[in-house]
Protein backbone atom coordinates (compact mmCIF):
# COMPACT_ATOMS: atom_id res chain seq x y z
CA UNK A 1 0.00 0.00 0.00
CA UNK A 2 0.96 3.60 -0.37
CA UNK A 3 -0.53 7.32 -0.20
CA UNK A 4 -3.09 6.82 -2.56
CA UNK A 5 -4.54 4.11 -0.44
CA UNK A 6 -5.29 1.42 -3.17
CA UNK A 7 -2.60 -1.03 -4.15
CA UNK A 8 -1.51 -1.51 -7.97
CA UNK A 9 -2.77 -3.92 -9.70
CA UNK A 10 -0.97 -7.18 -10.57
CA UNK A 11 0.30 -7.56 -14.04
CA UNK A 12 -2.04 -8.97 -16.16
CA UNK A 13 -2.75 -12.93 -15.93
CA UNK A 14 -2.28 -15.08 -18.63
CA UNK A 15 -5.99 -16.15 -18.77
CA UNK A 16 -6.46 -12.44 -19.44
CA UNK A 17 -4.29 -12.43 -22.17
CA UNK A 18 -5.47 -15.50 -23.81
CA UNK A 19 -9.01 -13.98 -23.32
CA UNK A 20 -7.78 -11.30 -25.25
CA UNK A 21 -6.07 -13.35 -28.32
CA UNK A 22 -9.33 -15.88 -28.24
CA UNK A 23 -11.73 -12.85 -28.96
CA UNK A 24 -9.49 -11.12 -31.57
CA UNK A 25 -8.59 -14.24 -33.97
CA UNK A 26 -12.36 -15.27 -33.26
CA UNK A 27 -13.18 -11.95 -35.12
CA UNK A 28 -10.49 -12.47 -37.64
CA UNK A 29 -11.96 -15.81 -38.60
CA UNK A 30 -15.34 -14.26 -38.71
CA UNK A 31 -13.88 -11.85 -41.28
CA UNK A 32 -12.77 -14.27 -43.60
CA UNK A 33 -9.03 -13.58 -42.14
CA UNK A 34 -6.18 -16.31 -41.78
CA UNK A 35 -4.02 -14.08 -39.80
CA UNK A 36 -3.73 -10.49 -38.71
CA UNK A 37 -1.01 -7.74 -38.00
CA UNK A 38 -1.80 -5.35 -35.47
CA UNK A 39 0.40 -2.24 -35.54
CA UNK A 40 1.08 0.72 -33.69
CA UNK A 41 3.94 3.61 -33.25
CA UNK A 42 4.92 7.03 -32.56
CA UNK A 43 3.69 5.81 -28.88
CA UNK A 44 0.12 5.59 -30.11
CA UNK A 45 -1.76 2.76 -31.02
CA UNK A 46 -3.74 0.61 -27.87
CA UNK A 47 -3.74 -3.04 -29.72
CA UNK A 48 -0.24 -4.10 -29.81
CA UNK A 49 0.02 -3.36 -26.16
CA UNK A 50 -3.05 -4.87 -25.60
CA UNK A 51 -2.48 -8.42 -26.86
CA UNK A 52 1.33 -8.29 -26.02
CA UNK A 53 1.68 -6.19 -22.94
CA UNK A 54 4.33 -4.14 -25.04
CA UNK A 55 3.97 -0.42 -24.64
CA UNK A 56 4.82 0.98 -28.46
CA UNK A 57 7.73 2.89 -28.51
CA UNK A 58 8.94 3.92 -32.14
CA UNK A 59 7.22 1.44 -34.20
CA UNK A 60 5.98 -2.27 -33.56
CA UNK A 61 3.74 -4.77 -35.37
CA UNK A 62 2.60 -8.23 -34.47
CA UNK A 63 1.76 -11.13 -36.31
CA UNK A 64 -0.92 -13.27 -35.07
CA UNK A 65 -2.62 -16.48 -36.18
CA UNK A 66 -4.43 -19.54 -34.11
CA UNK A 67 -2.75 -21.96 -32.87
CA UNK A 68 0.60 -19.94 -33.33
CA UNK A 69 2.94 -17.77 -31.22
CA UNK A 70 2.99 -14.26 -32.01
CA UNK A 71 5.46 -12.70 -33.65
CA UNK A 72 6.50 -9.14 -32.59
CA UNK A 73 8.78 -6.66 -34.17
CA UNK A 74 10.19 -3.93 -32.83
CA UNK A 75 11.74 -0.91 -34.62
CA UNK A 76 14.62 -0.44 -32.65
CA UNK A 77 17.71 -3.19 -31.67
CA UNK A 78 18.04 -1.47 -28.62
CA UNK A 79 14.45 -1.81 -27.65
CA UNK A 80 14.09 -5.50 -28.36
CA UNK A 81 15.87 -6.68 -24.98
CA UNK A 82 13.00 -5.52 -22.66
CA UNK A 83 10.11 -6.04 -25.11
CA UNK A 84 11.49 -10.02 -24.47
CA UNK A 85 10.89 -9.45 -21.29
CA UNK A 86 7.76 -7.55 -20.76
CA UNK A 87 5.91 -9.51 -23.54
CA UNK A 88 6.92 -12.81 -22.86
CA UNK A 89 4.36 -14.73 -25.35
CA UNK A 90 5.48 -13.46 -28.19
CA UNK A 91 8.67 -14.05 -30.56
CA UNK A 92 10.05 -10.71 -30.18
CA UNK A 93 12.06 -9.68 -32.96
CA UNK A 94 13.92 -6.69 -34.21
CA UNK A 95 12.40 -5.21 -37.74
CA UNK A 96 15.35 -4.52 -40.06
CA UNK A 97 15.46 -2.47 -42.26
CA UNK A 98 11.44 -2.34 -42.87
CA UNK A 99 9.33 -4.36 -40.42
CA UNK A 100 6.63 -4.23 -43.49
CA UNK A 101 8.98 -6.57 -45.70
CA UNK A 102 9.92 -8.49 -42.11
CA UNK A 103 6.02 -8.77 -41.49
CA UNK A 104 5.03 -9.82 -44.75
CA UNK A 105 7.90 -11.73 -44.69
CA UNK A 106 7.00 -13.81 -41.69
CA UNK A 107 2.77 -13.92 -43.09
CA UNK A 108 4.29 -15.56 -46.39
CA UNK A 109 6.54 -18.53 -44.16
CA UNK A 110 3.62 -19.31 -42.00
CA UNK A 111 0.47 -19.17 -44.70
CA UNK A 112 1.73 -18.91 -48.13
CA UNK A 113 0.19 -15.87 -50.39
CA UNK A 114 -2.92 -17.50 -50.72
CA UNK A 115 -4.21 -16.26 -47.38
CA UNK A 116 -5.99 -13.24 -46.64
CA UNK A 117 -4.90 -10.92 -43.86
CA UNK A 118 -6.58 -9.07 -41.21
CA UNK A 119 -5.14 -5.03 -40.50
CA UNK A 120 -5.70 -3.75 -36.62
CA UNK A 121 -4.47 0.10 -35.34
CA UNK A 122 -3.53 3.11 -38.13
CA UNK A 123 -2.02 0.83 -40.37
CA UNK A 124 0.35 2.83 -42.94
CA UNK A 125 -0.24 3.20 -46.48
CA UNK A 126 3.03 1.54 -47.23
CA UNK A 127 2.18 -1.61 -44.70
CA UNK A 128 -1.06 -2.22 -46.42
CA UNK A 129 0.55 -1.51 -50.24
CA UNK A 130 2.92 -4.09 -49.10
CA UNK A 131 0.29 -6.90 -47.66
CA UNK A 132 -2.28 -6.54 -50.62
CA UNK A 133 0.62 -6.98 -53.11
CA UNK A 134 1.99 -10.19 -51.35
CA UNK A 135 -0.96 -11.43 -50.33
CA UNK A 136 -4.96 -12.87 -51.68
CA UNK A 137 -6.19 -10.06 -49.71
CA UNK A 138 -6.63 -7.63 -46.57
CA UNK A 139 -9.48 -6.78 -44.44
CA UNK A 140 -9.68 -3.87 -41.77
CA UNK A 141 -10.10 -5.37 -38.81
CA UNK A 142 -9.93 -2.11 -36.64
CA UNK A 143 -13.59 -1.29 -36.01
CA UNK A 144 -14.16 -4.76 -34.67
CA UNK A 145 -10.97 -4.37 -32.27
CA UNK A 146 -12.64 -1.22 -31.08
CA UNK A 147 -15.52 -3.21 -30.61
CA UNK A 148 -13.39 -5.64 -28.46
CA UNK A 149 -12.58 -3.17 -25.91
CA UNK A 150 -16.23 -1.91 -25.27
CA UNK A 151 -16.58 -4.64 -22.01
CA UNK A 152 -13.94 -4.37 -19.85
CA UNK A 153 -12.73 -7.37 -17.84
CA UNK A 154 -12.56 -7.49 -14.21
CA UNK A 155 -8.94 -7.05 -14.43
CA UNK A 156 -8.99 -3.71 -16.44
CA UNK A 157 -11.55 -2.47 -14.62
CA UNK A 158 -9.30 -2.64 -12.08
CA UNK A 159 -6.47 -1.10 -14.15
CA UNK A 160 -8.81 1.66 -14.25
CA UNK A 161 -9.56 2.14 -11.19
CA UNK A 162 -6.07 2.51 -10.26
CA UNK A 163 -5.18 4.57 -13.26
CA UNK A 164 -8.60 7.21 -12.04
CA UNK A 165 -6.34 7.12 -8.73
CA UNK A 166 -3.43 8.18 -10.07
CA UNK A 167 -5.42 10.91 -11.85
CA UNK A 168 -7.19 12.45 -8.55
CA UNK A 169 -4.01 12.23 -7.01
CA UNK A 170 -2.90 15.06 -10.45
CA UNK A 171 -5.97 17.15 -9.01
CA UNK A 172 -4.84 16.79 -5.21
CA UNK A 173 -1.05 18.10 -7.01
CA UNK A 174 -2.57 21.08 -9.00
CA UNK A 175 -5.13 21.95 -5.90
CA UNK A 176 -1.60 22.14 -3.75
CA UNK A 177 -0.19 24.07 -6.43
CA UNK A 178 -2.71 27.30 -6.92
CA UNK A 179 -0.77 30.08 -6.19
CA UNK A 180 -0.95 33.82 -7.33
CA UNK A 181 1.92 33.89 -10.09
CA UNK A 182 2.39 30.18 -10.64
CA UNK A 183 2.19 29.89 -14.63
CA UNK A 184 0.73 26.84 -16.62
CA UNK A 185 4.06 25.11 -16.96
CA UNK A 186 4.70 25.28 -12.84
CA UNK A 187 1.20 24.14 -12.14
CA UNK A 188 2.10 20.73 -15.12
CA UNK A 189 4.88 20.02 -13.01
CA UNK A 190 2.75 19.92 -9.94
CA UNK A 191 0.58 17.53 -11.37
CA UNK A 192 3.08 14.82 -12.99
CA UNK A 193 4.91 14.70 -9.91
CA UNK A 194 1.68 13.40 -8.23
CA UNK A 195 1.77 10.49 -9.91
CA UNK A 196 4.94 9.49 -11.48
CA UNK A 197 6.17 8.45 -8.61
CA UNK A 198 3.65 5.99 -8.37
CA UNK A 199 4.21 4.16 -11.09
CA UNK A 200 1.58 6.64 -13.24
CA UNK A 201 2.38 8.04 -16.95
CA UNK A 202 1.08 10.89 -18.85
CA UNK A 203 -1.86 10.64 -20.92
CA UNK A 204 -3.22 14.01 -20.92
CA UNK A 205 -2.64 16.97 -19.02
CA UNK A 206 -5.05 20.23 -19.98
CA UNK A 207 -5.84 23.15 -18.30
CA UNK A 208 -6.40 26.94 -19.17
CA UNK A 209 -6.14 29.87 -17.11
CA UNK A 210 -8.44 32.84 -17.71
CA UNK A 211 -10.25 35.75 -15.32
CA UNK A 212 -13.55 35.38 -14.21
CA UNK A 213 -14.30 39.22 -15.00
CA UNK A 214 -12.40 38.67 -18.43
CA UNK A 215 -12.67 35.47 -19.43
CA UNK A 216 -11.38 34.52 -23.27
CA UNK A 217 -10.91 30.36 -22.66
CA UNK A 218 -13.82 28.25 -22.26
CA UNK A 219 -12.31 24.62 -22.45
CA UNK A 220 -9.14 23.04 -20.95
CA UNK A 221 -6.11 24.23 -22.73
CA UNK A 222 -4.24 21.18 -25.01
CA UNK A 223 -0.86 23.10 -24.69
CA UNK A 224 0.74 25.41 -21.53
CA UNK A 225 0.90 28.94 -22.85
CA UNK A 226 2.88 30.58 -20.05
CA UNK A 227 -0.96 31.59 -18.83
CA UNK A 228 0.19 32.81 -14.94
CA UNK A 229 -2.59 33.19 -11.92
CA UNK A 230 -4.52 35.99 -10.56
CA UNK A 231 -7.00 36.90 -7.79
CA UNK A 232 -9.88 36.09 -9.46
CA UNK A 233 -8.45 33.10 -11.99
CA UNK A 234 -10.60 30.53 -13.45
CA UNK A 235 -8.69 26.82 -13.86
CA UNK A 236 -10.65 24.28 -16.33
CA UNK A 237 -8.83 21.35 -16.17
CA UNK A 238 -8.72 17.48 -17.75
CA UNK A 239 -6.41 14.96 -16.00
CA UNK A 240 -5.30 11.75 -17.21
CA UNK A 241 -3.21 9.90 -15.65
CA UNK A 242 -2.31 6.06 -17.06
CA UNK A 243 -0.92 2.58 -15.58
CA UNK A 244 -0.01 0.01 -17.89
CA UNK A 245 -2.38 2.43 -20.54
CA UNK A 246 -4.79 2.41 -18.16
CA UNK A 247 -5.80 5.81 -17.62
CA UNK A 248 -8.42 7.91 -15.54
CA UNK A 249 -9.87 10.77 -16.21
CA UNK A 250 -11.05 13.67 -13.86
CA UNK A 251 -12.32 17.70 -15.25
CA UNK A 252 -12.92 20.26 -12.63
CA UNK A 253 -13.50 24.03 -12.44
CA UNK A 254 -11.12 25.93 -9.85
CA UNK A 255 -11.21 29.32 -8.60
CA UNK A 256 -8.78 31.38 -7.38
CA UNK A 257 -11.39 33.32 -5.46
CA UNK A 258 -13.82 33.10 -2.25
CA UNK A 259 -16.85 33.05 -4.40
CA UNK A 260 -17.33 32.63 -8.29
CA UNK A 261 -18.65 35.35 -10.21
CA UNK A 262 -22.76 35.16 -11.37
CA UNK A 263 -21.69 33.92 -14.67
CA UNK A 264 -19.43 31.79 -13.14
CA UNK A 265 -21.41 29.74 -10.52
CA UNK A 266 -24.46 29.72 -13.04
CA UNK A 267 -22.27 27.88 -15.36
CA UNK A 268 -20.93 25.24 -13.15
CA UNK A 269 -24.52 24.65 -11.41
CA UNK A 270 -25.84 24.00 -14.67
CA UNK A 271 -22.82 21.52 -15.67
CA UNK A 272 -23.39 19.92 -12.35
CA UNK A 273 -26.98 19.27 -13.25
CA UNK A 274 -26.13 17.68 -16.65
CA UNK A 275 -23.89 15.90 -15.01
CA UNK A 276 -25.98 14.50 -12.30
CA UNK A 277 -28.72 13.90 -15.24
CA UNK A 278 -26.74 11.76 -18.01
CA UNK A 279 -25.30 10.04 -15.37
CA UNK A 280 -28.73 8.72 -13.50
CA UNK A 281 -29.68 7.85 -17.18
CA UNK A 282 -26.96 5.71 -17.61
CA UNK A 283 -27.59 1.86 -17.22
CA UNK A 284 -27.83 -1.57 -19.44
CA UNK A 285 -30.15 -0.71 -21.95
CA UNK A 286 -29.81 2.66 -22.14
CA UNK A 287 -29.25 4.23 -25.17
CA UNK A 288 -26.91 7.74 -26.29
CA UNK A 289 -29.72 9.03 -26.81
CA UNK A 290 -31.25 9.27 -23.64
CA UNK A 291 -27.61 10.45 -22.03
CA UNK A 292 -28.27 13.15 -25.20
CA UNK A 293 -32.08 13.91 -23.60
CA UNK A 294 -30.61 13.98 -20.24
CA UNK A 295 -28.56 17.46 -20.88
CA UNK A 296 -31.08 19.58 -22.35
CA UNK A 297 -30.89 21.57 -18.83
CA UNK A 298 -27.90 22.98 -20.68
CA UNK A 299 -29.60 24.44 -23.62
CA UNK A 300 -32.28 25.64 -22.10
CA UNK A 301 -30.65 27.61 -19.83
CA UNK A 302 -29.09 29.55 -22.81
CA UNK A 303 -25.57 27.85 -22.83
CA UNK A 304 -23.56 25.27 -25.39
CA UNK A 305 -21.69 22.66 -25.33
CA UNK A 306 -17.79 23.28 -26.60
CA UNK A 307 -16.66 19.22 -25.70
CA UNK A 308 -17.97 16.32 -26.32
CA UNK A 309 -20.82 15.43 -23.52
CA UNK A 310 -20.37 11.76 -23.52
CA UNK A 311 -17.34 9.42 -24.67
CA UNK A 312 -16.47 6.11 -24.04
CA UNK A 313 -13.14 5.28 -22.89
CA UNK A 314 -10.39 2.67 -21.56
CA UNK A 315 -8.60 0.91 -24.28
CA UNK A 316 -9.09 3.83 -26.81
CA UNK A 317 -11.70 6.66 -27.49
CA UNK A 318 -14.85 5.37 -27.54
CA UNK A 319 -18.82 4.89 -28.26
CA UNK A 320 -21.05 6.24 -27.27
CA UNK A 321 -19.54 9.52 -28.56
CA UNK A 322 -22.03 12.99 -27.70
CA UNK A 323 -20.90 15.63 -29.07
CA UNK A 324 -22.73 19.51 -29.37
CA UNK A 325 -26.07 19.10 -28.20
CA UNK A 326 -27.25 20.24 -31.58
CA UNK A 327 -26.11 17.89 -33.73
CA UNK A 328 -27.65 13.82 -34.68
CA UNK A 329 -26.78 11.05 -32.25
CA UNK A 330 -25.44 7.82 -33.56
CA UNK A 331 -27.43 4.93 -32.12
CA UNK A 332 -25.80 3.13 -29.20
CA UNK A 333 -26.94 1.18 -26.38
CA UNK A 334 -25.31 0.90 -23.25
CA UNK A 335 -24.33 -3.07 -21.74
CA UNK A 336 -22.82 -3.70 -18.00
CA UNK A 337 -18.88 -3.27 -18.11
CA UNK A 338 -18.73 -0.35 -20.67
CA UNK A 339 -16.38 2.66 -19.19
CA UNK A 340 -16.74 6.26 -20.33
CA UNK A 341 -16.40 9.52 -19.29
CA UNK A 342 -18.92 11.72 -18.65
CA UNK A 343 -17.95 15.46 -18.69
CA UNK A 344 -20.10 18.33 -19.30
CA UNK A 345 -18.01 21.62 -20.94
CA UNK A 346 -20.54 24.40 -20.42
CA UNK A 347 -19.87 27.80 -22.08
CA UNK A 348 -21.19 30.67 -23.44
CA UNK A 349 -23.72 31.14 -26.01
CA UNK A 350 -20.21 33.47 -27.51
CA UNK A 351 -17.50 31.04 -26.58
CA UNK A 352 -15.80 33.17 -24.27
CA UNK A 353 -15.98 31.71 -20.58
CA UNK A 354 -16.84 28.12 -19.74
CA UNK A 355 -16.31 25.01 -17.23
CA UNK A 356 -15.69 21.39 -17.19
CA UNK A 357 -16.56 18.73 -14.68
CA UNK A 358 -16.78 14.82 -15.06
CA UNK A 359 -15.05 11.55 -14.49
CA UNK A 360 -14.61 8.08 -15.32
CA UNK A 361 -17.30 5.94 -14.33
CA UNK A 362 -18.53 2.28 -15.41
CA UNK A 363 -21.58 0.89 -16.05
CA UNK A 364 -22.88 -1.42 -13.54
CA UNK A 365 -26.05 -3.79 -13.55
CA UNK A 366 -28.16 -1.44 -11.84
CA UNK A 367 -26.93 1.96 -13.02
CA UNK A 368 -23.15 3.21 -13.26
CA UNK A 369 -20.15 4.02 -10.68
CA UNK A 370 -17.49 6.75 -10.66
CA UNK A 371 -13.98 5.35 -10.83
CA UNK A 372 -12.88 8.00 -8.95
CA UNK A 373 -12.77 9.35 -5.53
CA UNK A 374 -12.02 13.21 -5.93
CA UNK A 375 -14.86 15.51 -4.49
CA UNK A 376 -17.14 16.73 -6.42
CA UNK A 377 -18.31 20.49 -6.99
CA UNK A 378 -15.97 23.56 -7.73
CA UNK A 379 -12.84 23.86 -6.03
CA UNK A 380 -12.45 27.31 -4.54
CA UNK A 381 -8.60 28.38 -2.96
CA UNK A 382 -9.07 31.54 -1.30
CA UNK A 383 -6.61 34.62 -1.99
Amino acid sequence: MHELGLKSPAPFSDQEMLRRRDALTAVAAGKGADRIVVYGAERSGTAVPWLTRWAVTREAAVVVGPDERDALYIHFHNHVRLASEIAKDADVRWGGESIFDEVADELERRGGRTQTIGMVGSIPYQLRDVLAERFSGVVDLTRDYDALRLIKSPEEIEHLRYGAALSDAALAGLIGGIEVGRSDFELIDRIERAYVPLGGTTHIHYLSITQMDAPDRPVPAQQPVGAVLRPGSVVVTELSAAFRGYPGQVLRTIILADEPSDLYAELHEVAMDAYGSVTSAIRPGATASDLHAAAACITEAGFRLNDDLVHGFGGGYLPPVIGRLEDPVDDFTLREGMTMVVQPNVITADGRAGVQTGELVVVTKDGFASLHTAAPGLIRIPV
